[in-house]
This record gives C-alpha cells, structure tokens and sequence, in this order.
C-alpha cells in the first residue's frame, strides 16, 4: 500500500512539474519594500536589480531608507513613482525653527555619471547661509546682479521673518554686493549645479519646495527637504517588454548591460524570448526526479524480492 502510494504520489508530482504552467510562472523578485516605502523599477536595494543607472543609491537600514551620492547621505521620505520624485532630508539641514552653521549640512552634488539621471526640481529652492565675501557665487557679479532670487515664491527675503533667525542674532546683511555679501541668499540648483558648502564657503543652508498648485503663505508653512526628480535614460521598450513578459529589469556584472530577469535564467529580450531555455531548464528538473523515481523503484522492488526471499526459507 506504502509502495502504491509512492509511486501514485511521483507521478503526480512529475505531472505537475511537466505542465506549461508551471513552467512559465515568474514573479518580479526585484521588487522590495524598506519600512513603509515601496522599492521598485528604476530603484533597487539587491545589486542586479533595477537601471544600470541607480546601481548602489538606496540602502535600508533598520526601515530606515538611505539614498547616498558623492555629498553624502540622505533619508528619503518618498519616492513618488506617477510624478519620478524622491524627497530627501538631510539631518544639517536649515528650517523655520532651526538653523545649523558650521557646514555639517550636506548641500546636494551627485557625481558626474549620476547627473543625467537625478536633478533637484524646478520649484527647489536652496537658501545658501552665511557665505563669504569671497565664494564663488558671488564672483564674475556686478553690484546689483546677484545670482540670489526667489524660486517659486519661496526665498530669503520670506526665510527672515523664521523664529530661528531671532533666536540666531543675525541681522539682515545688504542684498547689493559692495556694502557685504547677504546673509542669505536663495538660488536654483540649475544656476551652480552643486550644492556644496565648503567649495561655496557658506556656513550652512536651507531647501524647501512647494508641490503645485499648492501655495503656502510664509516660511513656517512650507516643506522643508530636498525634492528630486529622476528620469530613466535610453529607451525603456526592453523594460516594457520584459515586465509584460513577466519578468523583473535588472542589468549584467559589468553594471551596464541590461537583463530581463525570469526567474530561473536571464534573457537579453524577455521572458518569452528564452522560453525554450526555461523548458529545457525545467525537463532537466523533471529528468533528475525522474531518475530517483527509477531508483525508487528499483529499491522497492529490490525490498519485494528481498521478503519472498525470506518467505522461501
């Protein structure tokens, strides 16, 4: 009865495994979560998943999710994938209630390679405090031309009527170049590129964005973070075709090349394209159960002979 049921039990089993189905069921192991954030195509935390481009950017640690370029490291908020925007916070750095000298805040640069693919949003501003008479920022400006403006309605002039500026002593430096360099002063990240404060020679700084059409009144209303819009580089048909096929977007060990992940192989196209490499991966599966049904049955008929034997004597 034992030996019925075990050879009933192999067939079945062997059946299941032969059937198109089973071999064509994928699931995208690519996609993760970190705390309450989901992690998915272009980000990724397991190397191989995700674009080539945002390779060794996100890190989760204790649910906490890290983004890191070349500045340093930031948490990240949210990752908005309808609008392609991550919101950054950086511990250093300035609000309405508090403001941080002594260039511990990060700023915001990204290496050279990265730039195609992250940029600080339009409606971004960033209020650079206490910088030199002799930053660049100020220099190659005649008196009256200061590269400081509001961005989106959001700027200095607003950003000195926050409590932390009372509690901080400062008085309100001239807005012309000639009678001192302003205390503050608000710019794009478009206009240098780079936030960097001690290339700048300022002592600290400040982001806040607004998310239109909302329009907060004041500088204690607004957001304060770093709000970064993403774009995928190149032509995304293969990570279209490949997700429709059902596999996951991922990319080779030379970090460039990109792979359609199926599960049990990687294809160059999609899943579909490589479905006789899944079926002969899956028949070499169905052959090694195969062989130890065989010996399976061998074993058992080797016990059968063994009792008629022991009958006989």
């Amino acid at each position: 009865m034992t030996s019925l049921f075990l050879i009933t039990l192999s067939f079945s089993f062997l059946a299941l495994l032969a059937t198109p189905s089973f071999a064509t069921i994928r699931a995208n192991s690519c996609r993760s979560y970190c705390g309450n954030i989901t992690i998915d195509y272009p980000f990724a935390l397991d190397y191989g998943c995700g674009h080539p481009g945002f390779r060794d950017l996100l890190f989760c640690m204790n649910d906490v999710l890290m983004f890191h370029i070349s500045s340093g490291s930031y948490r990240v908020l949210d990752i908005d994938y309808a609008y392609q925007a991550l919101t950054l916070h950086d511990p250093h750095l300035s609000t309405c209630d508090n403001i941080v000298l002594g260039g511990k805040g990060n700023g915001f640069a990204i290496e050279h390679w990265r730039a195609p693919y992250f940029n600080p949003t339009a409606d971004n501003v960033f209020m650079l405090i206490g910088c030199s008479a002799q930053s660049p920022l100020f220099q190659g400006f005649p008196g009256k031309h200061l590269p400081c403006r509001n961005i989106s309605g959001m700027g200095c002039e607003d950003y000195y009527d926050c409590p932390a500026w009372n509690l901080l002593g400062h008085k309100k430096v001239g807005s012309v170049y000639g009678s001192g360099p302003p205390e503050c002063c608000a710019v794009a990240f478009e206009a240098i590129k780079a936030i960097n404060l001690s290339k700048l020679e300022c002592e600290g700084y400040s982001s806040a964005y607004s998310l239109a059409p909302l329009r907060v009144d004041g500088p204690g209303g607004w957001s304060y973070g770093i709000r970064v819009k993403y774009s995928v580089q190149g032509n995304e048909e293969f990570c279209r075709a490949c997700e429709a096929t059902g596999g996951a977007c991922g990319f080779g060990t030379d970090g460039v090349k990109q792979l359609c992940m199926c599960g049990s192989f990687n294809s160059t196209k999609n899943c579909d394209s490589e479905s006789s490499t899944s079926s002969k991966r899956t028949w070499s599966l169905v052959d090694a159960l195969a062989g130890i049904f065989v010996c399976m049955s061998m074993w058992i008929q080797h016990e059968g002979d063994s009792t008629w034997l022991i009958n006989m004597m």
